[in-house]
């Protein structure tokens, strides 16, 4: 799944999405760090990876691996 960056916290690296369909999807810590990625900037497109229960898992910039 796909969205934008709605927030991001450089301090706590927590954030949420908006995804393509409208609605809000909040990562955690974890997500962000299993990204590789250093920083994330508001209305940034980014593709989500999540779980069976929709506890997003990866947070990646999509072309980047």
């Amino acid at each position: 799944m796909q969205g934008t960056i709605a927030t991001f916290d450089v301090v706590t690296h927590t954030g949420t999405l908006l995804l393509d369909d409208g609605s809000e999807l909040a990562f955690g810590a974890a997500a962000f760090e299993r990204s590789g990625l250093r920083l994330l900037r508001l209305g940034q497109r980014v593709t989500v990876e999540s779980d069976a229960t929709g506890e997003v898992r990866r947070v990646l910039i999509p072309g980047v691996a």
